[in-house]
């Protein structure tokens, strides 16, 4: 069975990530393709380095080609980002990347887009659910690969050079070129090696990489930039005085960065760098947009000069939709998602490092010092986050409790509100909030604390996960 979740369908490799499964999905996606009459214009594919995804991108161009609908087929690993992009700059009204992100290595899965490169709302994610329910999987037609490509069914492509392009056009090359900045790169075993190092190469920077080889189990780590991940990239930029280490996820599209004084920036942080500096420093004009579970720095920010910052549920179509909307600067998420205004509606580690990078070297101020200018100028934020696996049964009593019964703790501070838009969050009158919510995406139950310190933020996290009992 196939089912989404906030980052698009995501299994167990052997159990429900199969070949069965992503051969019904192709199938209902080339239906409703050829239900548009879209099938001359088709669909882009592309794929990542965990176990079967090449494999599995093949099976599901078998199928769409078998279907009648042009398909397209990234012909080399392709970080997420390159498959939104291809979707916008080839003006297809579809895309599939088969990945599982930053997902562990047992997992697979496939992200669907729609046009203009944006994840699927929930609209067709649920469509495409009752379309693959009705499916017989013996009734659906495939062309073998080889023969797909042949016939000309099944085209390859390489947009990388594009991609790439695209992103060189939108920093300030020139400003970083005269910095001479020493930085190293940190794929974690995926796929931003190729179009980072060369956008960093074309710029002038020094650039060392590590964890760039293929290996499908990640090093036996999980494949997020995260404090506890991210260590060998913090000694190596203190070891050899790097000016900013760089970290992307498995499929490129979240970032992590270790500054020059090798010190782990969370999301939280770089979000609130590219936003101030986006406003501050370049004038740029416009909102934020964030998920419920990233920091309320943001929106001190976005007062301070005269703007609003949305908030929405996790998952980034919620993100690239209020952005839209809103026609928004930036939208990002704490757990290292972002996107900026006039790039790909979804998530690009790539671009946001690019960025980063250009903050740097304009600024001509360090990572560290441009923080330090932000918690002065609008004080400071710590947020603690925790995670904890539970039986069915658990689930159903914290739901039970937590969101029907909409039963709470007696903290320590006073509440202002209660929000049940995802799961349960509760703000504080001093500017506070924690929230619990299940995982979209792993059988998770993910607990979010913001508080003026960190001691503030655990304290009161932990009132919630003792009421709770995990």
């Amino acid at each position: 069975m196939v089912r989404f979740g906030t980052g698009g369908w995501r299994a167990v490799i052997g159990d429900e990530f199969t070949k069965s499964n992503v051969r019904l999905l192709a199938a209902a996606l080339a239906r409703r393709i050829r239900q548009e009459r879209q099938q001359a214009r088709g669909l882009v594919i592309g794929y990542d380095r965990r176990f079967l995804s090449r494999e599995a991108a093949q099976w599901a161009a078998e199928v769409i080609a078998g279907e009648g609908v042009a398909c397209r087929v990234i012909n080399r690993e392709a970080p997420t980002p390159l498959i939104m992009f291809a979707v916008k700059y080839m003006a297809l009204p579809y895309g599939m990347a088969v990945t599982a992100s930053h997902n562990p290595a047992v997992y697979n899965g496939i992200k669907v887009f729609m046009e203009g490169g944006r994840d699927a709302d929930e609209v067709l994610t649920h469509e495409l659910e009752q379309a693959m329910d009705g499916l017989d999987p013996a009734a659906i037609a495939s062309v073998p690969y080889a023969e797909g490509v042949r016939q000309g069914l099944i085209l390859e492509v390489n947009p990388m050079n594009d991609y790439i392009d695209s992103i060189i056009r939108s920093v300030n090359m020139d400003a970083i070129r005269g910095r001479n900045l020493k930085i190293v790169l940190d794929p974690m075993y995926g796929v931003s090696k190729t179009a980072l190092q060369t956008i960093l190469l074309t710029a002038r920077c020094d650039v060392d990489v590590i964890h760039e080889r293929h290996d499908a189990l990640f090093g036996g780590r999980l494949p997020a930039p995260n404090l506890k991940t991210m260590g060998g990239l913090m000694a190596f930029v203190e070891e050899n005085g790097c000016d900013l280490g760089i970290a992307t996820d498995g499929d490129a599209d979240r970032l992590g960065v270790v500054d020059d004084e090798a010190h782990f920036l969370h999301p939280n942080q770089i979000l609130v760098l590219l936003y101030y500096y986006l406003l501050h420093y370049k004038g740029w004009r416009g909102p934020a947009v964030r998920n419920l579970a990233t920091t309320h720095l943001l929106d001190r920010i976005a007062a301070d000069h005269g703007e609003q910052c949305y908030e929405v549920p996790v998952g980034f179509k919620h993100i690239s939709a209020k952005m839209l909307q809103t026609g928004a600067v930036i939208g990002g998420e704490s757990s290292g998602g972002l996107t900026v205004r006039g790039h790909i509606q979804g998530k690009d580690g790539i671009y946001a490092a690019a960025l980063l990078v250009e903050m740097i070297a304009t600024t001509g101020r360090r990572l560290s010092q441009l923080y330090r200018e932000i918690v002065q100028r609008y004080g400071s934020l710590e947020m603690t986050e925790e995670d904890f696996r539970f039986t069915a049964g658990k689930k159903a009593e914290i739901q039970q409790k937590l969101l029907h019964n909409k039963e709470l703790p007696t903290f320590d501070l006073p509440v202002e509100r209660v929000s049940y838009q995802d799961g349960c969050k509760v703000y504080f009158e001093n500017g506070g909030w924690v929230v619990a919510r299940f995982s979209g995406t792993e059988p998770l139950l993910r607990i979010f604390c913001e508080m003026p310190n960190r001691q503030l933020a655990a304290q009161t996290a932990a009132t919630l996960r003792q009421f709770l009992g995990v």
